[in-house]
């Protein structure tokens, strides 16, 4: 992802800024979407894994990258909490 845009997105909710989702943690993410325990924030189900994602910096949210472009909608937003192997750093 180009980094100029990555230093100006930001979580539209909390206004925290993100960066891109680690390799564990994409993987932590994907076994438990794979598992069927991932909910967006809005309560809907998420079925497709994520080839790549963005986490706020206070590793509370991620959003999910489509074909290089970031969605960021607050509907969207994955919260870690649900995440019960969610890396504890990357």
């Amino acid at each position: 992802m180009d980094k100029r845009l990555l230093d100006i997105l930001c979580c539209p909710v909390s206004k925290v800024p993100v960066r891109p989702l680690a390799r564990p943690e994409l993987d932590a993410l994907n076994r438990a979407i794979g598992a069927g325990e991932v909910q967006t924030v809005a309560g809907a189900a998420v079925r497709d894994p994520l080839s790549e994602g963005l986490i706020t910096t206070d590793r509370k949210v991620i959003y999910r990258v489509d074909d290089g472009i970031p969605v960021m909608l607050p509907e969207e937003g994955i919260g870690t909490l649900q995440l019960r192997d969610f890396p504890a750093t990357a």
